[in-house]
């Protein structure tokens, strides 16, 4: 039976503590896709390739006895099911969010659960006969990222229960989801120490049934409501206490008020009611899917996409490259070098993606700048004031404000990350590592600020869902230039990362025309209060001629009561 939504109320802590320790377990871990993928060819997954095509490249890898061949075509299959995982946690979030908006989180959580423990289940299955089964792994990293987004997605609602914190709430339930990739180089330290990978896998996948019973027990049917759709109202219970006096020995009752915090369905106005579906209703959604934001949105949130994905699925190959400087031929002692630094980076930057718990409120608070000095947005209750009134800012304007900042920096990060990939110095790219991973953390935020300030709230999921289902159908492209890299180029990441970079630069074009649509909204605002102030004083003009008139009137008639016809004073 699912409790109710006052029932999930009281329980709001415990869910969201939870939530986030299962974001950080079970939602995004394929991101950590380069500690896996050195367990999965230990694990012999899809070496028979490298018998069957021996290459320059074959390498021999030994792993519980036995011997298991590496190759350039074994590292493609892989990379592939990668391709297909990440592509899911990100292009499913559209009819996920259709599906929550009609049957709420709770459905879709239990979904999810269930489909990550199928995931390492289907993995532990596939481990025991590699030759043979490897070709679960897609299925499994399937269910993996399908499962992961649903858990993610549905974490996102939960904050709306928490009133004035739900920024700091949702700030980090983002950083928990964006820090999951440091899961699977956690779960590789645990498999250096000599713990079985099926065992691993088969642990995990009873962990993830305790989130199938978390939420069966603690999730309510409803959807969370929006702030701006509850209310939170005290219940009050006045009782006496009894209360003495020292130094006098008198007594007294105290009446003593114990506060419950409740909430309800907000009560709303009629004509309140009326002048929100106008405003709804006066915006097409169509308009808000071909306004210039929103393009520019697309590619900015594209291109960041691509860079961001690509770097996780070659970043072996890459450090792979730099410390044999693209030897054809390295010799064991290489290899064996080779194994040990991709093996030491790539833990390092799976521990560093913890730092997006870390670096999301950064972001938050920059998307929140000074909003508490503005007016409110809404026009029915903004009143005209007086030219002695100290200026404020408007809510819109400083969010756009706001939201083009936050995309400049992050920009900047990303530019700044792409020029240190390009320099052939291991050390070097532990500053990579961490930009890649604040980049990360930063981007989702920007995006999902400039949609609240910009769009209704009712085009605001889908909207969020198309663009990250086109960013994810665009990452796709990982695919090719990771075959391109370790093909044509012999493993050489630098024309690939040169091109990225500059077409990194697309991303300033999206806080450009924010700079331009800012100053559409200052000259509309400037207009309107202009206007409004001119209104003003027409309205006031009659108002002060009529209460002259009055005046005038009162008077005469005081002057007229005071006097007897034939002249004498009353």
């Amino acid at each position: 039976m699912a409790p109710s939504l006052a029932q999930a109320f009281r329980r709001r802590w415990w869910m969201a503590i939870t939530a986030i320790i299962e974001n950080l377990l079970f939602s995004a871990v394929l991101l950590g896709w380069g500690s896996l993928l050195i367990m999965l060819k230990n694990e012999g997954f899809y070496s028979h390739l490298c018998i069957e095509n021996v290459t320059d490249d074959t390498n021999v890898t030994s792993e519980e006895g036995g011997d298991w061949r590496s190759c350039v075509e074994q590292e493609e299959v892989l990379n592939l099911g990668f391709t297909i995982g990440s592509f899911l946690l990100s292009a499913a979030t559209l009819p996920l969010g259709i599906l929550m908006d009609r049957y709420g989180p709770r459905p879709l959580r239990l979904i999810g659960s269930s489909c990550f423990a199928a995931s390492c289940a289907m993995i532990a299955t596939a481990a025991h006969n590699p030759a043979v089964l490897s070709g679960l792994i897609f299925l499994a990293v399937s269910f993996n990222g399908f499962g992961g987004i649903c858990l993610t997605f549905t974490s996102l609602t939960l904050p709306n229960m928490f009133g004035n914190v739900r920024s700091t709430v949702l700030s980090l339930m983002i950083g928990s989801y964006a820090s999951s990739a440091v899961t699977f180089p956690g779960v590789k330290l645990i498999y250096d120490f000599g713990v079985s990978f099926r065992v691993i896998m088969w642990i995990w996948a009873g962990m993830a049934c305790t989130v199938f019973i978390n939420c069966f027990l603690n999730w309510p049917a409803e959807s969370f409501p929006a702030p701006e759709d509850i209310r939170y109202t005290k219940k009050g219970k006045l009782s006496g206490l009894v209360m003495e006096d020292k130094r006098t020995g008198d007594r007294y009752v105290a009446q003593v008020s114990v506060m419950e915090e409740m909430m309800g369905p907000k009560q709303t106005e009629p004509e309140e009611k009326d002048s929100q579906t106008a405003t709804h209703g006066s915006v097409p959604f169509c308009h808000s899917v071909c306004s210039p934001i929103f393009l520019w949105s697309i590619i900015t949130m594209a291109m960041t996409q691509l860079r961001l994905i690509f770097f996780m699925g070659a970043m072996n190959k890459m450090l792979e490259f730099m410390v044999t400087h693209g030897n054809p031929n390295p010799s064991e002692e290489l290899q064996k070098e080779v194994e040990e630094q991709v093996g030491f980076y790539s833990s390092i930057f799976g521990s560093m993606q913890l730092l997006c718990l870390l670096t999301c409120p950064l972001i938050g608070y920059i998307m929140d700048w000074r909003l508490k000095e503005c007016e409110e947005e809404n026009a029915n209750a903004r009143t005209v004031k007086s030219q002695s009134d100290p200026p404020t800012r408007d809510r819109k304007t400083q969010k756009v404000t706001n939201a083009m900042r936050a995309f400049i920096f992050t920009n900047l990060l990303l530019v700044t990350f792409g020029i240190i990939s390009l320099i052939d110095n291991l050390p070097l790219q532990l500053v990579s590592f961490v930009l890649h991973t604040i980049v990360r953390g930063f981007i989702h935020s920007c995006c999902g600020g400039l949609y609240a300030a910009v769009y209704p709230a009712n085009h605001f999921g889908t909207l969020t869902g198309m663009q990250s289902m086109i960013s994810a159908a665009f990452a796709l492209l990982q695919q090719p230039l990771f075959i391109l890299m370790v093909g044509h180029l012999d493993g050489d990441p630098y024309w690939i990362n040169l091109a990225l970079l500059i077409f990194s630069l697309a991303g300033f074009l999206l806080p450009g025309y924010l700079f331009y649509h800012r100053k559409n909204l200052v000259r509309t605002k400037a207009e309107y209060d202009r206007l409004a102030a001119i209104q003003s004083n027409k309205d006031s003009a009659p108002l002060t001629q009529s209460d002259s008139g009055t005046a005038r009137h009162q008077t005469k008639g005081h002057v007229a009561n005071a006097y007897s016809p034939n002249g004498h004073t009353v």
